[in-house]
């Protein structure tokens, strides 16, 4: 039984024999750092159902607790707050319960599945800053509800038809003399990527030349040409033409093989692909059996639609007049399509930005309208803008903050801040390569995943691999530290023991201990919210407690045989925990720094 549930029985316990009342429940919170206390019971809430003073019914509930539960040595009542002092006892016997758990703080995997969708990417044009962020989020979001004790799918799809597809293969058709990735030694999506930009710079330019012979603006907008011509390929490509499928299987054959080197190198991984080209018919049948039932109902022109009026929302479309899908249509089958594919999920996590949050609260609304159970339990990992000091991104334009360019960026800005602290004597080439990698990977990870989803995001790439603060390279720099720790003790002779028993804990070690305490529930909090930053701001907390007891007391130089297994086996378990808790967030760490 966890100590808050043996505490809550105890309070409940302690009520009922002092007052004669059935408390419901009872609230607790950490102890403020200005009060003595490991544990606070909060008097006020009680007075719903005790009548009296909250100082006087805290004293009479801490004597009471004090004298059942051995592991409370002490307690102070300041106003309504009931502060409970642990025994270094209590804290020595859970320590010791976790030094051979290598697994700590992990639940093993249960039937209850749940699919997490992110990345979802365009075939027009290669990864951006934007889609990083989707990635890191969708792929940590993963990792801890597999942590949690879920099953996981991880899957995208991806959008590979339409207007936008049809400009870049117009535009390779008209200017590429076919070149092709082998030939340009451009990735594949980089260099379909250039003719989506090729084409925007035509389509403007016939624009521009009609509107100086005098034709409007707007028309000329629609009517441009290379415009149209990508239309007329849109509709030869939903007919099956043979030779627009075959330049579209190849230039998208092209992006996807530049998508995968780009997902290897930023450490993400998915269980399965859907394709648009395959999805977007689904639905329609749904929508015709919802139409049948009610749910549904159909205008004059012949458009299908859904009243959400009375949820607050609006109506939306579902069908055209001309029987077409829209998105929401697609995403309807879609969804219906993955639990057919996955009969055993009962959840999915859609990683989308927040633009597309009304999207998202109608989708869920009309799927749980259509009668399907698992639609209570669809979540939209919602996300704010990645914004750099020099502005907002536009794709066709070519102005994108490029994926592969950012992480090489962050390689690069690793490598100048580690040789100018000078840190790297003794590695080869090689290895230094590897950490600048490793360090400016986890830099950008930890600087983007630290932030509540919701929240947009500033990024400065110099900020984010400051080897002190609130950064994956102080924290990878702490796991390092400590594993120089660990083979200094093993080559001086510490004796690693399975229970380690001294007689008093320094404050230094107890708060360590407590902090390494509450990791289970951190993961489990994590989950419940999608929120990696929760995981990542409780690794920045562990590693300065460890920091702050690193300088406070002696761990290799301590004379006390005991004391020192103590802190060298602490240390160790604050480093597993450590790089338990950078895997969920895809960050990697290295033994040395």
């Amino acid at each position: 039984m966890k100590i808050q549930e043996v505490l809550e029985k105890k309070v409940i316990e302690a009520i009922g024999n002092i007052y004669d009342v059935n408390l419901p429940t009872v609230e607790f919170q950490p102890t403020r750092k200005d009060f003595e206390g490991d544990v606070t019971v909060v008097v006020f809430p009680m007075l719903r159902h005790v009548k009296g003073n909250p100082v006087q019914i805290g004293e009479q509930v801490g004597t009471y607790l004090k004298k059942e539960l051995e592991m409370i040595t002490d307690f102070n009542v300041v106003k309504g707050f009931l502060n409970l002092v642990f025994s270094d006892a209590y804290y020595l016997d859970f320590f010791n319960t976790i030094l051979g758990n290598s697994s700590y703080g992990l639940v093993p995997p249960s039937d209850d599945a749940v699919l997490v969708e992110y990345s979802s990417p365009n075939t027009n044009k290669p990864l951006h800053l934007g889609h990083i962020r989707n990635n890191l989020l969708g792929y940590s979001v993963a990792e801890i509800l597999k942590a949690s004790g879920k099953k996981v799918y991880k899957t995208q799809i991806i959008n590979d038809r339409g207007i936008h597809i049809c400009k870049s293969m117009l535009a390779w058709q008209r200017f590429g003399n076919g070149e092709t990735p082998e030939s340009t030694g451009l990735k594949g999506d980089k260099l379909v990527g250039n003719y989506y930009v090729a084409f925007d710079k035509a389509y403007k330019d016939e624009v521009a030349a009609m509107v100086k012979e005098g034709v409007d603006k707007k028309i000329a907008e629609k009517e441009a040409p290379i415009l149209l011509a990508a239309q007329q390929m849109l509709l030869k490509w939903e007919a099956g033409d043979e030779e627009v499928v075959t330049l579209w299987k190849k230039m998208n054959g092209w992006v996807y093989e530049g998508f995968d080197i780009t997902y290897k190198n930023l450490g993400v991984d998915f269980d399965s692909y859907l394709y648009e080209s395959d999805t977007y018919l689904l639905g329609k049948d749904v929508v015709a059996d919802g139409l049948q039932r009610g749910v549904f109902y159909k205008k004059e022109d012949g458009s299908v639609w859904i009243d959400l009026t009375e949820d607050g929302l609006d109506e939306k479309i579902v069908l055209r007049s001309d029987g077409t899908a829209v998105y929401m249509t697609q995403d309807i089958g879609t969804a219906i399509q993955r639990v057919k594919n996955h009969p055993d999920i009962n959840g999915m996590v859609y990683t989308v930005g927040n633009e597309q949050d009304y999207h998202f609260k109608v989708l869920f609304l009309i799927l749980k309208k259509l009668g399907f159970s698992w639609a209570d339990k669809l979540y939209h990992l919602s996300y704010g803008m990645v914004d750099l000091p020099s502005g907002k991104m536009k794709s066709r334009e070519g102005t994108v903050v490029d994926a592969d360019d950012l992480m090489e960026e962050m390689t690069q800005t690793a490598k100048a801040i580690s040789e100018d602290l000078g840190k790297l004597e003794g590695y080869s080439d090689e290895e230094k390569q590897s950490l600048y990698k490793m360090i400016g990977l986890g830099a950008l990870k930890y600087y983007i995943l630290k932030v509540d989803p919701k929240k947009r995001i500033l990024f400065d790439p110099e900020e984010s691999v400051d080897f002190q603060g609130n950064t994956g390279p102080f924290i990878q720099y702490t796991y390092a530290r400590i594993q120089s720790i660990l083979r200094k003790a093993k080559d001086t002779g510490v004796q690693w023991q399975s229970q380690v028993n001294i007689g008093e804990l320094h404050s230094k070690e107890k708060e360590l201990i407590k902090q390494l305490q509450i990791f289970p529930d951190t993961v489990q909090l994590a989950a419940e919210n999608y929120s990696p930053a929760v995981i990542a701001n409780y690794t920045y907390d562990l590693v300065r407690e460890f920091n702050s007891l690193y300088q406070q007391v002696s761990i290799l130089g301590e004379t006390d045989e005991q004391k020192k297994v103590l802190r060298v086996q602490l240390s160790q378990k604050v480093g597993e925990v450590i790089q338990t808790a950078l895997r969920l967030l895809g960050i990697s760490v290295p033994e040395r720094m």
